[in-house]
């Protein structure tokens, strides 16, 4: 198997199990009514639809350091958005590695092709990675 083969097969496994992490963290609606838990009702509701709520596993509101309300939501766009911050980033590493590699291929049609292809590949993880997080940050703000 080839260098540049492995990299497409890696580049696409990585692509994957991104897209695969996104939609196993989209949030799920609890079933126990949110409006009575937060008057005070905490007894019909498990600790997993209490954070659901917006509430920690006792029932109490969860806040930040400046003691705004954290939700969900927000959670899981700024987890998803660091992993896309990281694939972009490998995305452009990847371009710069096939420049090098054009750049210092010394005629050699082998090494030429593989040098295009490595660049090929990079700007279409990128153009994925910047369409994952207009998809991403698109959901979550019509969820929200």
């Amino acid at each position: 198997m080839s260098l540049s083969s492995k990299v497409k097969t890696a580049a696409m496994a990585f692509a994957l199990a991104v897209m695969g992490a996104g939609a196993t963290l989209v949030p799920t609606y609890a079933t126990c009514d949110c409006a009575a838990l937060k008057a005070g009702n905490t007894n019909t509701c498990t600790a997993a639809e209490k954070v659901q709520c917006g509430m920690d596993d006792t029932g109490q509101k969860q806040t930040n350091a400046s003691g705004q309300e954290v939700k969900l939501e927000d959670t899981v766009k700024n987890i998803i958005n660091a992993v896309l911050y990281v694939v972009g980033i490998l995305a452009v590493v990847m371009v710069i590695i096939g420049g090098v590699k054009y750049t210092t291929s010394g005629g050699d049609q082998s090494a030429v092709t593989s040098a295009k292809n490595t660049i090929l590949y990079g700007i279409i993880g990128l153009v994925i990675a910047i369409l994952a997080y207009a998809i991403v940050n698109f959901v979550i703000g019509r969820i929200s």
